[in-house]
């Protein structure tokens, strides 16, 4: 029997902006991640232009985010349903977002760790959010 229930559920250009958001960001965070912390072709994965593709998803992104929270968090919060994947995407999320700024204009000596904070929490959300969209399609 399929589920009708639309409690939470995205109009179809939302969860696609979401999506590509999302997912560009996490992508080309990744990419940067394995090319400059950890010297995967570094020279291409490395580069500056991907530094820059990472802040223009990221900025994609958090317009999505804004466009989930009126209706998608509160739906969510109502049905209880997917409750620690929700919340802990919208948490990491919060320490991307703070993260993210502190690495652009924050000061200098806590660079160091807030770089790998932000890369590993990055990864946290990528996975976490990969697993809340596989178990909405359940």
């Amino acid at each position: 029997m399929k589920n009708t229930s639309r409690l939470g559920k995205m109009p179809a250009w939302q969860r696609r902006f979401v999506l590509i958001g999302m997912l560009s960001c996490s992508l080309t965070g990744t990419a940067y991640l394995l090319g400059h912390e950890f010297h995967i072709q570094g020279a291409a994965l490395g580069a500056h232009s991907v530094l820059m593709w990472h802040g223009i998803a990221a900025m994609m992104a958090t317009m999505a985010l804004g466009s989930v929270l009126p209706f998608h968090l509160k739906a969510g919060l109502k049905s209880k349903g997917k409750l620690w994947s929700g919340l802990s995407q919208l948490a990491f999320l919060a320490t991307l977002l703070i993260s993210g700024a502190l690495l652009y204009y924050g000061p200098e000596e806590i660079r160091d760790g807030v770089i790998t904070t932000h890369w590993v929490i990055g990864l946290a959300f990528f996975a976490i959010f990969l697993l809340h969209g596989v178990y909405a399609k359940k």
